[in-house]
């Protein structure tokens, strides 16, 4: 079964990867699954709730390419840029960008910092216009070059913030200190 639907505004995208929700138009759309199932939006609501929320630590911004002005989430781990649709940051449009593991950006929250990996694929990833062969440490608007595109680097997360350091709800503290004790 394809798990390409299409928005009422033609978009066509991945439900496995974007849910019902289309990635271009902001547009809720129906799928035969939701109606087979006997799913309401309330339970498809629940379920999206349910999900693990990866907190964004920073983006990349096409500044130059196909997809001039779209923004990509960065979150904390490793990050993998390609076309295909089980990439972390996938790039539509580019047909140099490589469809796997063009390149890779990682956030490391115990250095809080970002760092940009060459991939595993033939395609070559620039940072300021350099060939990236070794891990570079990203700044503040770095631009990073893959295929036909061009991408602006804005941190989110770093020694002026930091997901771990936020405070824990009063539940999962509550609960650590029963599991000490």
């Amino acid at each position: 079964m394809s798990n390409l639907i299409r928005c009422q505004n033609g978009h066509m995208f991945s439900s496995r990867r974007y849910g019902t929700v289309c990635p271009y138009c902001n547009i809720e759309t129906a799928t035969k699954e939701k109606k087979e199932t006997g799913q309401t939006d309330v339970d498809v609501e629940e379920l999206l709730f349910l999900e693990d929320v990866q907190p964004v630590c920073g983006w990349i911004v096409c500044i130059s390419g196909p997809r001039q002005g779209k923004d990509y989430k960065i979150k904390t781990g490793k990050n993998f840029i390609g076309r295909a649709d089980d990439m972390d940051i996938q790039i539509l449009g580019d047909n140099k960008i490589s469809r796997r593991n063009h390149g890779i950006i990682v956030f490391d929250p115990k250095k809080k910092e970002m760092v940009l990996l060459p991939g595993e694929s033939n395609g070559i990833v620039y940072h300021q216009g350099d060939a990236v062969y070794t891990p570079k440490v990203l700044n503040t608007y770095d631009v990073i070059e893959l295929g036909d595109s061009k991408f602006l680097f804005i941190p989110f997360c770093g020694e002026q913030f930091n997901w771990e350091d936020v405070k824990k709800p009063k539940d999962t503290e509550n609960s650590n200190a029963g599991a000490k004790a």
